[in-house]
């Protein structure tokens, strides 16, 4: 007897939007949780943003969010570069957390720190790691006594990214102290600089030591990576103001 579901397709409405602050793919931390002063609001949208669907959501400290890679290609290969393996070994996408994959969908785990329903529902999260305008699809809460297992098996990732020292101009430095957020923005750049955001294939080390810049709430942090013995350090020249609306969406 065939008991396979008679459609292959299925609908998913979107029941709120991201804001970040990652305006751009580049410099996204590649799993949650590794920049913890990367704070994201998740604005449901109507009709789901009535607050009777959050009741109890603000006993629980950690949330699953499913979503959309809505700006990565619609099309998929079986095989993906993951940069934990330097961007030239392949992999099974379903073996990897590639954004390239047959649904685009992603999953997840970030901390809730408020529950805000006095106009609609607004969450606030730490440790996000989701491009500005992301579509999330679903909401479950985390359950650490059925969903944390130490002793599982990790293949090629078995370890969290190392970090790498960061450093600051006098430029960045003097830009830095004048604003309101100085102390949280300092700790984003440190955090998301020192996992080494540059592309896992960049070839020789004269590409390695080029400019490079990554967007960071309202501005754009230009940064080069100068290599010494105990590995690179991360040397911030420059922090600019970057405008909303010339935001680079394309994510890759």
């Amino acid at each position: 007897m065939d008991h396979s579901d008679p459609t292959d397709t299925f609908n998913l409405t979107a029941i709120g939007r991201i804001h970040s602050d990652f305006p751009d793919k580049f410099g996204i931390p590649r799993q949650p949780g590794l920049a913890d002063d990367a704070v994201a609001r998740l604005v449901l949208a109507p009709p789901f943003n009535d607050p009777q669907a959050v009741r109890g959501l603000e006993g629980f400290s950690h949330l699953w969010l499913t979503f959309i890679f809505h700006l990565s290609p619609c099309h998929w290969k079986p095989l993906v570069r993951p940069p934990r393996l330097g961007g030239n070994t392949r992999m099974g996408v379903f073996a990897s957390r590639s954004t390239h994959r047959p649904n685009r969908l992603g999953l997840s785990l970030v901390e809730l720190l408020d529950v805000d329903t006095r106009k609609g529902v607004t969450l606030t999260l730490r440790g996000a790691d989701l491009v500005d305008g992301t579509p999330v699809v679903d909401i479950k809460p985390y359950l650490p006594w059925a969903e944390s297992i130490p002793l599982a098996r990790t293949g090629f990732a078995p370890d969290a990214p190392t970090q790498c020292p960061v450093v600051f101009s006098s430029a960045a430095e003097g830009v830095l102290s004048a604003r309101a957020d100085s102390d949280s923005l300092r700790r984003l750049i440190i955090q998301v600089l020192g996992q080494d955001p540059r592309p896992a294939y960049r070839g020789t080390e004269d590409e390695d030591e080029r400019d490079y810049g990554v967007y960071l709430r309202d501005v754009n942090v230009r940064f080069r990576a100068s290599p010494s013995p105990a590995g690179n350090v991360f040397l911030v020249e420059a922090i600019e103001p970057h405008a909303p609306s010339s935001r680079r969406t394309m994510q890759e």
